[in-house]
């Protein structure tokens, strides 16, 4: 039996008076408002929301959606925040210092969900949570979904409005996604040298070499947020480093920015030829919410050689190699042609408690936006929010998503 549909948020008005004059009172419906008059009256609504933070359940991920300081923040707006029993307690955000800031600490999942108008997630929902989510609520996570039809389809049925971390965009720039972004780039050398040791199976080559002694070689195919900052730490050790991206300009701001790295035109030609001396293959390749396109085959991999490490930061929309699949922090390598695989799906998670505070750092102005208004005026507000939502009431919203799976793209309009 599905659970109770969530309660409409109660919005209320208030008589203000503004620059143009005194604004209309006690509107009785938002919907028979004239233009004008909404945006003489956002100003003064105060709504409030229930909003949701359950305990991540997917294997080894310790973060949690939002900090006690964060929850602080919502609840002084008038808004109520539910947080599960041992959210945060995995990194040292306490039970206690969630009832501290004023939320009510939950300890069943399921009443989070039965309860909450808004859901606040890190990682997209898990089979036995579909279930759990409701007409009308709001969900706000990473989704990830033109990797997963399956997903996509059951939060379909859901009829929750579900809007994507990943595919906020702002002036071209994926502010949601940056961050963890720039913690994957940043391990992704860490894991890829620690994979490189003999003992662990691989070639047995020092990242950044010894006196009379060359460095290893990297290669970084995509030179957005995770390339730039697998550079950053790669070129830091001392390898030597090449970057492969498709944009001149920013290959003209690489070239700038990291002047001890070389930037190559990304082409299969361009691959082929660096692939049989490259120690450590960084694939960092991103198209906004759509599925990874695959540079890397088979057989090209077969040019590396054996104890050569790829970590593939893109497995989350699929990877942009051939032979990858997901993987997990447990467990998280696999030996495909004789070079060791890292396709750890969230790898962020192994630095919960620094991705946390960074995740928080970036997501809280746009929950706060729409725990403060209806969907429309919210997306208005933060033009934003309207390339995270993904799926509204059973259709999707996202043309990438849709082209990935073959569903019918039903754009949406404020």
């Amino acid at each position: 039996m599905r659970k109770h549909r969530p309660k409409p948020p109660q919005v209320h008005w208030e008589h203000r008076e503004d620059a143009g004059g005194e604004a209309e009172g006690a509107l009785t419906s938002w919907a028979k408002a004239t233009p004008v008059l909404r945006r003489l009256a956002c100003c003064a609504i105060i709504r409030t929301m229930i909003i949701g933070i359950p305990k991540e359940i997917k294997a080894q991920e310790h973060r949690v959606s939002l900090l006690p300081s964060a929850a602080y923040q919502l609840i002084k707006r008038g808004h109520q925040v539910l947080v599960e029993e041992g959210a945060g307690s995995g990194i040292g955000f306490e039970d206690g210092d969630y009832r501290h800031a004023g939320a009510e600490v939950l300890a069943k999942h399921e009443e989070i969900f039965a309860r909450a108008e808004m859901i606040v997630k890190v990682k997209e929902p898990l089979p036995s949570e579909y279930e759990l989510l409701q007409k009308g609520q709001i969900l706000f996570t990473y989704l990830h979904l033109a990797a997963n039809k399956i997903l996509t389809e059951a939060l379909m049925k859901t009829g929750a409005t579900c809007i994507a971390y990943e595919t906020v965009e702002v002036n071209h720039r994926l502010p949601l996604l940056e961050p963890m972004s720039e913690i994957a780039g940043r391990m992704s050398v860490l894991v890829g040298g620690y994979f490189l040791a003999k003992h662990n199976g691989g070639k047995g080559v020092l990242l950044g070499g010894v006196p009379g002694v060359l460095p290893g070689k990297v290669m970084v195919i995509g030179g957005g947020s995770s390339g730039v900052n697998a550079a950053r730490m790669a070129t830091g050790l001392g390898a030597d480093v090449t970057i492969l991206e498709v944009d001149l300009e920013r290959m003209r701001f690489l070239d700038i920015t990291m002047q001890t790295a070389h930037t190559l035109y990304s082409s299969e030609a361009s691959i082929l030829e660096l692939l049989p001396g490259v120690d450590l293959l960084i694939g960092a390749v991103l198209v906004p919410g759509a599925k990874a396109p695959k540079l890397i085959s088979r057989e090209m991999l077969k040019l590396m050689k054996p104890g050569s490490v790829l970590v593939d930061i893109a497995i989350d929309q699929g990877g942009c190699v051939e032979t990858s699949h997901p993987t997990t922090h447990h467990d998280p390598t696999f030996v495909e042609e004789g070079i060791t695989h890292y396709c750890v799906a969230n790898m962020p998670g192994a630095y919960a408690r620094t991705a946390t505070q960074a995740l928080t750092n970036v997501t809280y102005k746009y929950i706060e936006t729409l725990a403060d208004f209806p969907l429309k005026e919210a997306i208005l507000r933060m033009p934003g929010l309207g390339g995270g939502l993904n799926i509204l009431e059973g259709e999707v919203t996202c043309q990438a998503v849709a082209g990935a799976h073959g569903l019918a793209f039903s754009p949406f309009h404020v």
